[in-house]
């Protein structure tokens, strides 16, 4: 492995050194927090970084410091519009990527919505589940042939995967009472799942994918949240870890965020991260089913890694998108 990074180690510390000219990378969610962050870092040294964002003028006016940093660097930027919760923009995103057919060695689903009210996407999935989940499963499988050997597919997640397995029955709360938190956990449970089951599909051809947790950052993705409510919740936390001998729950900055995802998608071995759930610039440690529910606890539950959960999620996820992926061979044409 690589020297050893950690809780604190920024984007900046990660890339110390590497250069990355010559590399083409697409991130979604450019418009604030963590994907402007990933971007930046990716840019200042040098990469070829497209940025990918629901609202482009607001995406404009955030990435200011990406275009500065690709000047200052020698890296490209640029925007495109995608809309995760619309498969029709996913769809129209990736096949104008895929008309210009510009190689990508690093595709970083950094995008997502947290604990929204209850709602559905433009085409019919629960809002999270769609916008996370779905949104990023057909965009990144329709960008598959852009990926070639040695590219890397980072899965944004989070530790809020330990609220909630995925329910491949109930996937739109019909039946069971809406949480925002069980959606957000199921969510982030299938991003996991994805990575785990896109890695398998795409190792052989030395494509790999890896799901990361930012960590506890205060970004745009809480803004469906109250301020009271939010605060009230670290309280609870803090109270639950002073009683088992922790430390007070820090926040981390939006580098330190930003930088297991840059570490898991540049500079980690492959073989260490790939199909595997990282936090803190490390793989994570297997948790069992006793520890602690709350996001801010570290590890990963067994069912978020599971290879049988993890194709039978893919599987279904075909069903409810309309569309079938194929596994590809070393060439980068599906198998039979």
């Amino acid at each position: 492995m690589n020297k050893p990074f950690g809780a604190e180690s920024t984007t900046d510390d990660v890339l110390a050194g590497v250069d990355l000219h010559g590399r083409r990378v697409l991130v979604t969610g450019v418009s604030a927090g963590l994907g402007v962050e990933t971007a930046r870092v990716l840019a200042a040294h040098g990469a070829h970084v497209l940025g990918a964002a629901r609202d482009l003028g607001k995406a404009e006016a955030a990435t200011t410091v990406v275009r500065d940093a690709a000047r200052a660097g020698g890296g490209e930027f640029e925007l495109i519009r995608l809309d995760l919760a619309d498969l029709s923009s996913v769809r129209a995103c990736a096949d104008a990527l895929l008309e210009r057919g510009d190689r990508l060695d690093l595709l970083v689903n950094n995008a997502g919505v947290m604990a929204t009210p209850q709602g559905r996407t433009t085409d019919g999935f629960e809002t999270q589940f769609g916008t996370n989940h779905l949104g990023h499963f057909v965009l990144a499988n329709r960008l598959a042939p852009l990926l070639g050997p040695g590219s890397r597919l980072v899965s944004l997640s989070s530790a809020g995967h330990r609220f909630s397995d995925v329910d491949l029955d109930d996937p739109g709360f019909e039946r069971t009472p809406y949480d925002p938190w069980v959606a957000y956990g199921r969510s982030k449970t299938a991003n996991i799942l994805f990575a785990v089951e896109f890695d398998r599909r795409h190792r052989g051809r030395g494509v790999r994918a890896v799901a990361v947790h930012p960590g506890g950052i205060v970004t745009e993705l809480a803004r469906h949240l109250d301020p009271a409510v939010l605060e009230e919740r670290r309280r609870k936390i803090d109270a639950d870890r002073a009683a088992r001998g922790e430390e007070p729950f820090r926040y981390k900055s939006v580098p330190q965020g930003a930088a297991t995802s840059v570490w898991a998608g540049v500079v980690a071995d492959t073989d260490t991260v790939g199909g595997r759930y990282c936090e803190d610039c490390r793989v994570a440690e297997a948790i069992s089913p006793d520890r602690p529910t709350e996001a801010t606890a570290y590890g990963v539950r067994a069912y978020a890694v599971d290879p049988a959960s993890a194709s039978a999620l893919w599987a279904r996820s075909e069903e409810w998108v309309g569309e079938r992926f194929e596994e590809m061979q070393a060439s980068g044409h599906a198998s039979a």
